[in-house]
């Protein structure tokens, strides 16, 4: 490689560097302020630097937010499709893997959380933001949903609608996601996936069992 390739090599990976660290910055200040009170001076203390080193990657709070949330959504994806390809063929594993991912240390993250919520509270009035927290309901949705109907057909659960099964899941997930944001101390990781894994074992007894306290621990 010429000296000239290593010096570009350099400031590439430097520069993603910088918009690694700008964007965990804007990640600890939207859990910190919300996301309209989020400024670049906000974003700048917490990372230490200039506004102008934000306006240089960046140009704009818009562009800075809306990579902050692409980075959220893309994480939270590749974790989870990374989860289901890991699980193998059996449904009811790969049912389980996916509850574990969504109580993984870094989809609980108290800061993500927040950004979550944030950007879901004004996803109605941004089209961009609902398009992409969109993208990331319609593919965990669609896979829970394949997940449900193959149980279902599996344990002959005939008494089980499929899509309400996995909105139900799914509306249980984030119902603990807001109450480890707000009450972390009362509803931690441990107690979330309990809660989530005697839900599936209620919905689907033939292929999950009953967890017993203290036997869960979420994924590390």
């Amino acid at each position: 490689m010429s000296e000239k390739q290593k010096t570009m090599v350099s400031r590439t990976a430097s520069k993603e560097e910088r918009r690694t660290q700008l964007i965990d910055a804007t990640i600890r200040s939207i859990a910190t302020h919300g996301l309209s009170d989020t400024t670049m001076a906000t974003v700048a203390g917490e990372a230490g630097l200039s506004q102008g080193i934000i306006n240089l990657h960046f140009e704009t709070k818009e562009k800075l937010l809306l990579s902050t949330l692409e980075r959220v959504v893309d994480e939270y994806h590749k974790r989870w499709e990374a989860a289901l390809a890991a699980a193998g063929p059996d449904p009811a594993e790969a049912l389980a893997a996916l509850v574990r991912v969504d109580f993984h240390p870094s989809v609980c993250d108290r800061n993500k959380l927040a950004v979550w919520f944030s950007f879901w509270g004004e996803s109605r009035a941004r089209p961009t933001y609902r398009t992409l927290c969109a993208g990331r309901d319609q593919g965990y949705d669609r896979a829970l949903l394949r997940l449900c109907e193959t149980l279902i057909k599996d344990g002959g659960y005939a008494n089980i609608d499929p899509p309400t099964a996995a909105r139900g899941l799914a509306a249980l997930t984030e119902g603990l996601w807001l109450d480890m944001l707000l009450s972390p101390r009362a509803m931690t990781r441990k107690h979330a996936l309990h809660v989530s894994m005697s839900y599936l074992a209620h919905l689907f007894p033939r292929h999950f069992a009953s967890p017993a306290a203290g036997q869960l621990q979420a994924a590390s």
